[in-house]
Protein backbone atom coordinates (compact mmCIF):
# COMPACT_ATOMS: atom_id res chain seq x y z
CA UNK A 1 0.00 0.00 0.00
CA UNK A 2 1.24 3.59 -0.85
CA UNK A 3 2.48 6.02 2.38
CA UNK A 4 -0.33 8.35 0.98
CA UNK A 5 -2.97 5.50 1.58
CA UNK A 6 -1.51 4.13 5.11
CA UNK A 7 -1.88 7.98 5.93
CA UNK A 8 -5.30 8.88 4.94
CA UNK A 9 -6.13 4.98 7.06
CA UNK A 10 -4.22 6.52 10.10
CA UNK A 11 -6.03 9.75 10.18
CA UNK A 12 -9.47 7.69 9.85
CA UNK A 13 -9.16 5.79 13.17
CA UNK A 14 -7.99 8.82 14.72
CA UNK A 15 -10.74 10.80 13.84
CA UNK A 16 -12.92 8.25 14.96
CA UNK A 17 -11.56 8.80 18.94
CA UNK A 18 -11.47 11.92 20.55
CA UNK A 19 -8.91 14.34 20.07
CA UNK A 20 -6.51 14.62 22.62
CA UNK A 21 -7.23 11.00 23.97
CA UNK A 22 -3.89 9.64 25.21
CA UNK A 23 -2.62 13.75 25.79
CA UNK A 24 -0.16 13.67 29.08
CA UNK A 25 0.42 9.57 28.36
CA UNK A 26 3.52 8.28 28.08
CA UNK A 27 3.50 5.37 25.57
CA UNK A 28 6.49 3.03 24.98
CA UNK A 29 6.79 1.42 21.58
CA UNK A 30 9.10 -1.61 21.54
CA UNK A 31 10.49 -2.21 18.05
CA UNK A 32 8.35 1.58 17.28
CA UNK A 33 10.31 2.56 14.56
CA UNK A 34 9.32 0.33 11.49
CA UNK A 35 6.61 -1.24 10.28
CA UNK A 36 3.59 -1.89 12.84
CA UNK A 37 5.42 -0.91 15.28
CA UNK A 38 6.09 2.73 13.30
CA UNK A 39 2.48 3.01 12.92
CA UNK A 40 1.08 2.59 16.39
CA UNK A 41 3.48 5.27 17.59
CA UNK A 42 2.15 7.61 15.02
CA UNK A 43 -1.34 6.65 15.88
CA UNK A 44 -0.52 7.19 19.71
CA UNK A 45 1.25 10.66 18.63
CA UNK A 46 -1.80 12.09 16.77
CA UNK A 47 -4.21 11.93 19.46
CA UNK A 48 -1.45 13.78 22.11
CA UNK A 49 0.34 10.74 23.78
CA UNK A 50 3.99 10.92 24.36
CA UNK A 51 5.61 8.24 22.81
CA UNK A 52 9.05 6.48 23.35
CA UNK A 53 10.02 4.04 20.24
CA UNK A 54 12.57 1.87 19.99
CA UNK A 55 14.81 -0.16 17.48
CA UNK A 56 17.76 -2.27 17.37
CA UNK A 57 20.17 -0.18 15.06
CA UNK A 58 21.05 3.38 14.55
CA UNK A 59 20.13 3.18 10.93
CA UNK A 60 16.23 2.34 12.26
CA UNK A 61 16.09 4.68 15.00
CA UNK A 62 17.89 7.13 12.42
CA UNK A 63 15.27 6.57 9.86
CA UNK A 64 12.19 7.11 12.17
CA UNK A 65 13.78 10.09 13.55
CA UNK A 66 13.48 11.37 9.72
CA UNK A 67 9.77 10.55 9.49
CA UNK A 68 7.43 13.75 9.80
CA UNK A 69 4.95 11.51 11.06
CA UNK A 70 7.06 10.65 13.63
CA UNK A 71 7.64 14.89 14.98
CA UNK A 72 7.42 14.49 18.74
CA UNK A 73 8.46 11.37 19.51
CA UNK A 74 11.63 10.07 21.48
CA UNK A 75 13.70 6.91 20.28
CA UNK A 76 16.29 4.67 21.78
CA UNK A 77 18.34 1.86 20.64
CA UNK A 78 17.43 -1.62 22.81
CA UNK A 79 17.78 -5.21 22.37
CA UNK A 80 15.33 -6.76 24.16
CA UNK A 81 17.56 -10.24 24.80
CA UNK A 82 19.41 -7.80 26.80
CA UNK A 83 17.39 -7.51 30.52
CA UNK A 84 19.79 -5.07 31.76
CA UNK A 85 18.86 -2.67 28.98
CA UNK A 86 15.16 -3.26 28.92
CA UNK A 87 14.88 -2.27 32.60
CA UNK A 88 17.37 1.15 32.05
CA UNK A 89 14.88 2.15 28.97
CA UNK A 90 11.76 2.18 31.65
CA UNK A 91 13.34 2.99 34.38
CA UNK A 92 14.60 6.25 32.45
CA UNK A 93 10.57 7.30 31.58
CA UNK A 94 8.95 9.87 33.90
CA UNK A 95 5.92 7.92 34.34
CA UNK A 96 4.39 4.60 31.82
CA UNK A 97 0.94 4.58 30.94
CA UNK A 98 0.75 2.38 28.14
CA UNK A 99 3.11 -0.64 26.81
CA UNK A 100 3.07 -1.87 23.54
CA UNK A 101 5.51 -5.00 22.23
CA UNK A 102 6.76 -4.94 18.74
CA UNK A 103 9.92 -5.70 18.62
CA UNK A 104 10.47 -9.06 16.73
CA UNK A 105 11.93 -11.04 13.92
CA UNK A 106 11.13 -13.68 11.58
CA UNK A 107 13.96 -15.78 9.17
CA UNK A 108 12.02 -18.00 7.13
CA UNK A 109 13.83 -21.14 6.41
CA UNK A 110 16.77 -20.35 8.64
CA UNK A 111 14.43 -21.06 11.75
CA UNK A 112 14.65 -25.13 11.13
CA UNK A 113 18.54 -24.50 12.69
CA UNK A 114 17.89 -25.17 16.86
CA UNK A 115 20.23 -22.38 17.45
CA UNK A 116 18.52 -19.23 15.12
CA UNK A 117 15.05 -20.96 16.49
CA UNK A 118 16.21 -20.05 19.91
CA UNK A 119 17.23 -16.83 18.93
CA UNK A 120 13.95 -15.84 17.42
CA UNK A 121 11.99 -17.51 20.83
CA UNK A 122 14.52 -15.10 22.39
CA UNK A 123 13.78 -12.10 20.90
CA UNK A 124 9.99 -12.63 20.01
CA UNK A 125 8.84 -14.46 23.46
CA UNK A 126 11.18 -13.90 25.89
CA UNK A 127 12.22 -10.47 24.86
CA UNK A 128 8.44 -9.52 25.46
CA UNK A 129 8.58 -11.08 28.48
CA UNK A 130 11.62 -8.76 29.93
CA UNK A 131 9.64 -5.81 28.84
CA UNK A 132 6.60 -6.96 30.58
CA UNK A 133 8.34 -7.76 34.11
CA UNK A 134 10.31 -3.99 33.70
CA UNK A 135 7.27 -2.38 33.08
CA UNK A 136 4.73 -3.66 35.67
CA UNK A 137 5.84 -1.51 38.84
CA UNK A 138 5.47 1.57 36.20
CA UNK A 139 2.62 0.25 35.06
CA UNK A 140 0.55 -0.59 38.30
CA UNK A 141 1.09 3.50 39.36
CA UNK A 142 -1.13 4.07 36.45
CA UNK A 143 -3.46 1.54 36.13
CA UNK A 144 -1.88 0.95 32.31
CA UNK A 145 -1.85 -1.49 29.54
CA UNK A 146 0.03 -4.13 28.18
CA UNK A 147 -0.41 -4.81 24.12
CA UNK A 148 1.31 -7.74 23.06
CA UNK A 149 1.86 -8.44 18.90
CA UNK A 150 1.07 -11.98 18.51
CA UNK A 151 0.29 -13.14 14.89
CA UNK A 152 -2.07 -15.25 12.72
CA UNK A 153 0.35 -18.09 13.70
CA UNK A 154 -0.37 -18.02 16.91
CA UNK A 155 -2.81 -20.26 15.51
CA UNK A 156 -1.39 -22.70 13.29
CA UNK A 157 1.77 -24.14 11.77
CA UNK A 158 4.45 -22.40 9.88
CA UNK A 159 6.73 -25.24 7.85
CA UNK A 160 9.29 -22.43 7.70
CA UNK A 161 9.49 -20.72 10.73
CA UNK A 162 8.74 -22.54 13.41
CA UNK A 163 10.47 -20.26 15.90
CA UNK A 164 8.52 -17.34 14.79
CA UNK A 165 5.17 -19.57 15.40
CA UNK A 166 6.39 -21.01 18.64
CA UNK A 167 7.16 -17.63 20.07
CA UNK A 168 3.51 -16.14 18.37
CA UNK A 169 1.76 -19.02 20.22
CA UNK A 170 4.03 -18.22 23.16
CA UNK A 171 2.80 -14.73 23.31
CA UNK A 172 -0.73 -15.19 23.32
CA UNK A 173 -0.81 -18.15 26.25
CA UNK A 174 1.68 -15.14 27.75
CA UNK A 175 -0.82 -12.39 27.24
CA UNK A 176 -3.61 -14.33 28.92
CA UNK A 177 -1.17 -15.67 32.15
CA UNK A 178 -0.19 -11.76 32.50
CA UNK A 179 -3.36 -10.80 32.05
CA UNK A 180 -4.20 -13.29 35.42
CA UNK A 181 -1.04 -12.23 37.33
CA UNK A 182 -1.04 -8.58 36.84
CA UNK A 183 -4.79 -8.08 37.32
CA UNK A 184 -4.38 -7.08 41.13
CA UNK A 185 -2.54 -4.02 40.18
CA UNK A 186 -4.78 -2.71 37.54
CA UNK A 187 -2.65 -3.55 34.30
CA UNK A 188 -4.82 -4.85 31.67
CA UNK A 189 -2.84 -7.16 29.28
CA UNK A 190 -4.16 -7.83 25.63
CA UNK A 191 -2.30 -8.78 22.34
CA UNK A 192 -3.15 -8.21 18.82
CA UNK A 193 -2.90 -10.59 16.34
CA UNK A 194 -2.37 -9.15 12.54
CA UNK A 195 -2.76 -10.83 9.43
CA UNK A 196 -1.18 -10.99 6.20
CA UNK A 197 0.06 -6.81 6.32
CA UNK A 198 2.20 -4.66 4.19
CA UNK A 199 5.01 -3.88 6.00
CA UNK A 200 9.52 -4.59 5.47
CA UNK A 201 9.18 -8.09 6.81
CA UNK A 202 6.82 -9.17 4.22
CA UNK A 203 8.15 -7.33 1.13
CA UNK A 204 9.62 -10.69 -0.15
CA UNK A 205 6.27 -12.50 -0.34
CA UNK A 206 4.19 -9.18 -1.85
CA UNK A 207 6.75 -9.40 -4.66
CA UNK A 208 6.32 -13.06 -5.51
CA UNK A 209 3.36 -12.62 -7.85
CA UNK A 210 2.45 -16.81 -6.59
CA UNK A 211 2.45 -16.11 -3.08
CA UNK A 212 0.79 -13.16 -3.24
CA UNK A 213 -1.91 -13.88 -5.24
CA UNK A 214 -2.45 -17.04 -2.46
CA UNK A 215 -3.01 -14.64 0.03
CA UNK A 216 -4.96 -12.15 -1.53
CA UNK A 217 -7.49 -14.94 -2.86
CA UNK A 218 -7.43 -16.98 1.10
CA UNK A 219 -8.11 -13.20 2.81
CA UNK A 220 -11.95 -12.93 2.95
CA UNK A 221 -11.61 -9.22 2.16
CA UNK A 222 -8.69 -9.36 -0.88
CA UNK A 223 -6.19 -7.45 -0.10
CA UNK A 224 -2.78 -6.90 2.36
CA UNK A 225 -3.70 -5.22 5.41
CA UNK A 226 -2.10 -1.73 6.60
CA UNK A 227 -0.42 -1.17 9.47
CA UNK A 228 -2.45 1.27 10.42
CA UNK A 229 -5.20 -0.80 10.85
CA UNK A 230 -3.54 -3.02 13.16
CA UNK A 231 -2.75 0.69 15.33
CA UNK A 232 -6.27 0.86 14.86
CA UNK A 233 -6.68 -2.26 17.48
CA UNK A 234 -4.35 -1.54 19.77
CA UNK A 235 -5.31 2.18 20.18
CA UNK A 236 -8.88 0.10 21.07
CA UNK A 237 -7.11 -1.60 23.90
CA UNK A 238 -5.59 1.17 24.93
CA UNK A 239 -8.01 3.15 25.55
CA UNK A 240 -11.46 3.17 27.92
CA UNK A 241 -13.58 1.46 25.41
CA UNK A 242 -12.14 -1.30 26.40
CA UNK A 243 -12.20 -0.96 30.17
CA UNK A 244 -12.98 -4.65 30.50
CA UNK A 245 -10.98 -6.08 28.26
CA UNK A 246 -8.01 -8.32 29.68
CA UNK A 247 -6.43 -11.37 28.25
CA UNK A 248 -8.16 -11.15 24.88
CA UNK A 249 -6.35 -11.76 21.37
CA UNK A 250 -7.64 -9.10 19.21
CA UNK A 251 -7.60 -11.15 15.71
CA UNK A 252 -6.94 -8.29 12.78
CA UNK A 253 -6.36 -10.27 9.30
CA UNK A 254 -9.31 -9.36 6.83
CA UNK A 255 -10.58 -12.18 7.25
CA UNK A 256 -7.70 -14.87 6.71
CA UNK A 257 -8.48 -17.05 9.46
CA UNK A 258 -12.27 -17.49 9.04
CA UNK A 259 -12.10 -19.16 5.41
Amino acid sequence: MSNSSSADRLAAIAGALRPGLFENRQILVTGGTSGIGAAIARAFLSLGATVLATGVTDAEVAAARADPAMAGARFSLLDVRDGAAVEAVVAGLPRLDHVVNCAGVIRRGAELDPDIFADVVDINLNGTMRVCAAARPRLAETSGTIINTASMLAFFGGGLVPGYSASKGGIAQLTKSLAIAYASDGIRVNAVAPGWIATPLTATLRADAERDAAIRSRTAMKRWGDPAEIAGGVLFLASPLASFVTGAVLVIDGGYLIT
